[in-house]
């Protein structure tokens, strides 16, 4: 027998009991089901037993880590249903692209394709599975054997990213007949996975799975149709340059091809900010470019470099920042728990500004103000400014999508930018980077760096970051004008460096630490590489330092 502390009362088990049942037990405690344990702080599945006296907490379907593994276990479902209907060839062949909110892109590789009739077959099939509840187990498996067994599968890029793989063992799931790879905690059986829906979109199929805030309810597909082209080029072009996972990324580091590479990729992002630069100049009357983007996009390089390639144009870009039209913080609205609340539009004194604009683009002189973060108020510093025929603004602030913002000007005045780090490189072909995953690390590096905040802070309010993003940000992405995709290919394994330091920092016990945990196992995919080789205008310099925009 084994003593366990759940919620301060200890209570005697059967050594050996899963977890599985040991979480029934707990259940009705919850809104939402229980995914996984946690046992003396460390993240357990719930298909384990109980070996030991210890402490143990739930983690739910609404916790990230649960939302997760919710989403993981559904994608394997998808993959074995398949097998099942198109044989293992076909399931190889499927790639999880990329989110688009709700929904899951996955497009079928090479020859691989499945009709109408198959795609719903395949979904029939999912259901069936589900009302099975087929148990998912895991084993470890010795490397070489592992790998004999993706090869025997026709799993290629399970094979190569093993390659790199330091471990001597692999961690091999399997559900009925079907074997698979996947980076993170699955659910115990497919019962579990109560809520999906199967969609055929565009030249491939849409998983829609439930969010995190609803997790048993499925939200409405959004399309989106700009972001998914924005998405579908990136993922495209990194199949046509051979760099579609992070196994096809470190042989082109083994190689000794990788400082090309990122001169290509410098050269791809130049050209698409060319491109937009171009449609800029071609517009009539357009003075005020507004760009808007979540957290560690990289606005503010991506700024100088499109007022660099409208002033081949013969423009003359002049740079603001919606942040200097702050209220000043004594009047900043406050969230539901009392603290000020800088990510809503009301933080901003949007009719000042409308009435700065306004003035502008009449002709006159304005003097625009300044924010001082350290004295939390507005300051005039006699910044005097006046639009000439040829000068044009670029104006970066999260709300620059939004109409209310600059309701006042005219439509054909403005022309919106949205910009994120949208990441279209593939751990492996089941086992996506999200790419919330990327600007969460970009921003770690960066603030340690610049403003000497720790990777425990960074992670700790990561969560409120995301849900200014989703409330004031993404909802207007799809009425930008253009798209730009800040991601880097290679950017992975530079920031590599810089991170893993600073997530060792954590301890164990903080609430950051299983955040940290994970993304010091997702960073030991990629092989490492020298920022030396970035040029000073990289994107990538905004965060590891050496910009020659920033310094």
């Amino acid at each position: 027998m084994v003593n366990i502390k759940i919620d301060g009362k200890v209570k005697l088990y059967e050594e050996g009991i899963k977890y599985e049942i040991i979480a029934k037990e707990y259940q009705h405690l919850y809104k939402e089901p229980i995914a996984l344990v946690i046992i003396d702080g460390k993240i357990r599945e719930l298909m384990k037993r109980v070996d030991r006296d210890c402490e143990l907490e739930f983690a739910t379907y609404g916790d990230p880590i649960g939302h997760k593994t919710y989403v993981r276990s559904a994608i394997m479902l998808l993959m074995k249903a398949i097998k099942d209907v198109a044989g293992y060839e076909a399931a190889a062949a499927t790639k999880v692209e990329f989110a688009i909110g709700a929904g899951y892109y996955c497009r079928f590789r090479g020859n691989a394709s499945l009709d109408d009739k198959q795609i719903a077959r395949v979904k029939e099939r999912m259901s069936e599975l589900v009302e099975a509840d087929l148990p998912v187990t895991k084993k470890a498996y010795p490397a070489a054997e592992a790998v004999a067994l993706f090869e025997k599968y026709g799993m290629a890029d399970k094979v190569k990213l093993f390659r790199y793989r330091r471990s001597s063992t692999i961690n091999v799931y399997c559900l009925g007949d079907y074997y698979d790879y996947y980076y993170g905690y699955m659910l115990p059986s497919t019962g579990y996975i109560k809520a999906f829906d199967l969609l055929q979109y565009e030249d491939g199929i849409i998983l829609l799975l439930p969010e995190q805030s609803a997790s048993e309810e499925l939200p409405e597909f959004e399309p989106r149709k700009k972001l998914f082209q924005t998405l579908l080029q990136a993922s495209q072009w990194g199949e046509q340059i051979g760099i579609d996972t992070v196994g096809d990324l470190n042989d082109q580091i083994c190689e000794g091809h990788i400082a090309d590479m990122i001169l290509v990729q410098e050269a791809l992002q130049e050209r698409r900010i060319g491109e937009i630069a171009r449609d800029i100049a071609r517009r009539e009357g357009v003075k005020f470019v507004m760009i808007a983007g979540p957290s560690s996009s990289g606005k503010t390089t991506f700024s100088h470099r499109l007022s660099i390639q409208l002033r081949t144009y013969g423009m003359r870009p002049h740079t603001i920042g919606l942040d200097n039209y702050y209220v000043n913080h004594d009047s900043t609205p406050r969230d539901e728990n009392g603290n000020p609340d800088f990510e809503c539009i009301e933080a901003i004194d949007v009719e000042q500004f409308n009435k700065d604009m306004t003035d502008l683009l009449a002709g006159k002189s304005v003097e625009l103000p300044t924010f001082n973060f350290k004295t939390g108020r507005r300051e005039y510093n006699g910044k005097v400014t006046m639009l000439g025929e040829d000068d044009i603004l670029v104006i970066e602030g999260i709300h620059g999508l939004n109409e209310k913002t600059s309701y006042s000007l005219p439509v054909e005045s403005k022309y919106k930018i949205y910009i994120s780090a949208l990441t279209c490189l593939n751990v492996d072909e089941h086992n996506r980077i999200p790419t919330t995953d990327g600007r969460l690390i970009r921003r770690m590096v960066r603030d340690a760096r610049t403003r000497g905040a720790s990777a425990k802070k960074t992670i700790e309010m990561w969560s409120s970051v995301r849900r200014g993003e989703e409330k004031y940000i993404f909802p207007f992405q799809e009425q930008a004008d253009a798209m730009f995709n800040s991601a880097l290919i290679y950017e992975l394994a530079v920031l590599k460096q810089y991170a893993e330091p600073l997530l060792f920092s954590i301890q164990k016990g903080e609430p950051e630490y299983h955040e940290a945990k994970r993304l010091l196992k997702f960073l030991e995919y990629f092989l490492g590489v020298d920022s030396e080789n970035l040029p000073k205008n990289s994107l990538c310099r905004e965060f590891v330092g050496g910009s020659c925009f920033l310094g």
